[in-house]
């Protein structure tokens, strides 16, 4: 089962406190030891100089300063003269043993388990001669109780502060976690038609915030990505569905009868004028496209881009019986940008010019500073003040369509392909007609 990094933190955590406190109780109770039994060994050595202070010694032997009692004394002290007891408390057998087997040994600690004694022995020396020994014994008992108490203590404190770790741990994981679970089930409630949803948790104050900012940026540029893909895919369509659909229609009429080849050769003469069409349009895009992703541009001549723009829309002039002519420049003046990409921002406004236009469209081309301006005039009903920007929308029409076939797509395909490449397109006031204003970089 694979464990949420909720669990796998709070596992870590636990397990790294349970072996510092685990080293921390051992530390401890090794310590405590050493130091009780460091006290029962100043204790027995104690009761041994003590005892010895007692005695008087002489070369001969050592004996008791007082007289002893008639009942061996129960303080656990042995006092030997050479090889004879001369006091000894009321043991057994085992312990008595132990105690005279330390007096025979040198300077020595020795422990009775049985007795859970510790013993002490301590030479009488007279003129630098050993005439005697006192044997000295401590009950562990007290200290191992101690001990035990100190241990069980200890593992209990140990088991409490582990619990209250863990718990703090959980809350505090749970608590810093919270606002990523928030964000991840907020994206996954999220779908590509809620592009403008944001976790909007202010300015970056810690790793978090940090975080749902970098996401907001993140969110940001795949909104406008996805915009733009919606909006390239819409341009697409709208631009690609006149020309495709005469092909289909001519390729249906040229095949519903014979026809002679004269007859054949005019339908595929449409054809292909409608397939150059298409594939100047699919380039115009695809040059915007790189255009947009820092690829490098290219340069055109502006009076050709124009002509070219007002040959392509000469049929559907010649259908309104507009007149279409172009004012060209006095001198040469080059566009900083392809020709395909240039004549596909310069052609819908054209086709939007004709469409209106009563009887007359006028395209003049000039030099504006680092630009080059074209103008596009007709003497149609123009564009009224409060339509001058939303004509530019994707699918927004003016006023003055009244019927007229179209997405209302073009001019916004215009706009963004000139914006695209640092231009513009801009309706302007236009008294008796509209006037548009195309602006592009100058090569």
């Amino acid at each position: 089962m694979r464990l949420g990094l909720r669990r796998r933190l709070l596992l870590v955590v636990a397990t790294t406190v349970t072996l510092a406190i685990c080293a921390l109780v051992a530390a401890f109770n090794v310590l405590l030891d050493d130091a009780l039994m460091r006290d029962a060994n100043t204790l027995v050595r104690t009761r041994a100089a003590a005892e010895l202070s007692t005695l008087q010694v002489s070369a001969n032997g050592v004996r008791e300063a007082e007289s002893p009692d008639n009942v061996a004394p129960a303080t656990g002290i042995w006092v030997f003269s050479g090889a004879r007891t001369i006091e000894s408390p009321r043991v057994g057998a085992q312990v008595d043993a132990a105690a005279r087997a330390a007096a025979a040994a040198p300077f020595t600690y020795r422990d009775v388990p049985d007795a859970d004694l510790r013993l002490y022995a301590v030479p009488v020396v007279s003129h630098g001669r050993r005439v005697g020994t006192v044997v000295a014994a401590t009950s562990l008992a007290p200290y191992e109780d101690s001990r035990r108490t100190a241990l069980i203590g200890s593992l209990v404190f140990a088991g409490f502060v582990l619990a209250i770790v863990a718990a703090a741990a959980w809350w505090l994981l749970s608590r810093a976690l919270e606002p990523v679970v928030r964000m991840t089930r907020q994206a996954a409630a999220w779908s590509e038609r809620d592009l403008d949803k944001r976790f909007a948790l202010g300015e970056p104050t810690d790793e978090l915030t940090e975080l749902a900012a970098t996401l907001d940026g993140l969110l940001d540029r795949l909104a406008t990505t996805l915009r733009h893909e919606q909006r390239f895919s819409a341009e697409l369509s709208h631009e690609l569905r006149t020309p495709l659909a005469s092909v289909i229609g001519e390729a249906d009429l040229a095949l519903r009868r014979d026809r002679t080849p004269e007859e054949y050769r005019a339908s595929l003469e449409i054809v292909h004028r409608n397939a150059q069409q298409l594939a100047r349009t699919i380039d115009a895009l695809v040059a915007a496209a790189r255009h947009e992703l820092g690829a490098a541009t290219g340069s055109a001549d502006a009076e050709d881009v124009a002509s070219e723009a007002i040959a392509a829309c000469a049929p559907a002039a010649r259908e309104r019986d507009v007149s279409l002519r172009l004012e060209a420049p006095s001198r040469a003046i080059r566009l900083g940008l392809d020709h395909d990409l240039a004549e596909r921002i310069l052609q819908p406004v054209i086709e939007n010019a004709c469409r209106y236009g009563r009887s007359s469209v006028v395209v003049s081309v000039a030099q504006a500073g680092d630009d080059v301006a074209f103008a596009v005039e007709d003497d149609g009903p123009g564009v009224d003040d409060d339509e001058r920007e939303a004509i530019f929308e994707a699918g927004r029409r003016g006023s003055a369509a009244d019927g007229e076939a179209g997405a209302g797509l073009g001019l916004a395909l215009a706009r963004r392909l000139a914006r695209s490449v640092r231009g513009d397109v801009e309706a302007l006031d236009g008294a008796g007609g509209g006037r548009f204003r195309i602006t592009l970089p100058r090569g």
